[in-house]
C-alpha cells in the first residue's frame, strides 16, 4: 500500500462529502508503506474535455444571493460556513487553507494511483499501522479500524443535504479552481460525480486483508487490490463497516448533487 498513512486520508472523502466532496477523500496515515513524497507529488495531467460539459450542473447562484469572495480569499468564509455544519470536531481534521483548492485537487486525485499529500485539506496524525502475523499469514489488523471512529462519528452525524448546498453555494469557486488545474473545458461536478462512483465499485473483501512485504514497504497479497486507486485503497484499509457507512453517504451526496433543482 503506497499511498501515506501517517494522515487519516479519509478526509479526502469526507471533504468529498463535506465541500464538493470528497472526501475526501482522502486522510491515510503515513508509516512505513508510504512512497517517498517526491514521487506523490506529480501534476495531474490534462483531460479530455467532455462532450456536454454540464452533464451534472449546478445551478448558477440567484440574483439576490449575497456575492461569494474570491478564490484567494475564501479560506475564511468557507471554514465559518464548515464549522456551521460540523461543529468545532472540525478542527482537528482541517487544514484551513487554500480549502477549496485542496479540496479540488484531492477530490481530482482519488482515482488515481497516488496523491499529492501536500495537497489534502487535512492535519497531520501520528502512527503506524497495525499488522497481525508474519511472512504468509501477514494480515491488516481490525485494531486499524478503529483509527477511524473519531471522523466516523463525525461523518455518520452529517447532514448530507446541507453538505451538498453549502456545495452547490460555492461551486463556482470549485469550478475555478477545477478549471486552474488543467481541465479548462471540464466540468468539476461532473468529475465529482465521476469520482463518487469510482469510490462505490471499491470491492467488498471477505476477511482478512493479506499483505506482503517484499521489501521496506507493505503491499495487497492479492494483485487486484494493489492495483486499485488511492481512494479504493483507503476504502479497503478502513474496514468494511466504515467503508459501509462511507458508501451510503456517498449515495446521499450524489443524488443530491446530480440532481437538477431551483436552489
Amino acid at each position: 500500500m503506497e499511498e501515506d498513512t501517517r494522515k487519516y486520508l479519509w478526509w479526502g472523502i469526507p471533504l468529498v462529502v463535506a465541500a464538493g466532496l470528497i472526501a475526501a477523500l482522502y486522510y491515510g496515515r503515513k508509516h512505513k508503506e508510504e512512497q517517498p513524497v517526491a514521487e506523490q507529488v506529480q501534476p495531474a495531467p490534462v483531460a479530455t474535455a467532455p462532450q456536454s460539459p454540464a452533464n451534472y450542473p449546478i445551478n448558477p447562484p440567484a440574483p439576490n444571493a449575497p456575492p461569494l469572495p474570491s478564490l484567494g480569499e475564501s479560506d475564511g468564509a468557507l471554514y465559518e460556513s464548515l464549522s456551521g455544519i460540523f461543529g468545532k470536531p472540525l478542527d482537528q481534521f482541517l487544514v484551513p487553507k487554500n480549502i477549496v483548492r485542496h479540496t479540488v485537487v484531492t477530490i481530482d486525485n482519488l482515482p488515481r494511483k497516488k496523491t499529492a499529500i501536500q495537497m489534502w485539506p487535512v492535519q497531520p496524525t501520528g502512527g503506524v499501522p497495525l499488522v497481525d502475523g508474519q511472512d504468509e499469514a501477514l494480515t491488516l489488523s481490525e485494531k486499524n479500524y478503529a483509527r477511524y471512529a473519531p471522523i466516523m462519528a463525525l461523518v455518520r452525524n452529517t447532514d448530507t443535504r446541507q453538505v451538498a448546498a453549502l456545495y452547490k453555494r460555492y461551486y463556482p469557486l470549485f469550478q475555478q479552481a477545477y478549471t486552474e488545474i488543467g481541465y479548462p473545458d471540464g466540468y468539476f461536478n461532473n468529475r465529482l460525480i465521476e469520482v463518487i462512483d469510482h469510490l462505490l465499485q471499491t470491492p467488498e473483501v471477505d476477511g482478512p486483508v493479506r499483505l506482503t512485504q517484499p521489501g521496506v514497504f507493505y503491499q495487497y497479497a492479492d494483485p487486484a487490490l494493489e492495483e486499485r486507486s488511492a481512494g479504493q485503497k483507503l476504502l479497503l484499509r478502513m474496514g468494511p463497516t466504515n467503508a459501509a457507512s462511507i458508501k451510503m453517504k456517498l449515495r446521499e451526496l450524489r443524488r443530491e448533487v446530480a440532481k437538477q433543482s431551483a436552489d
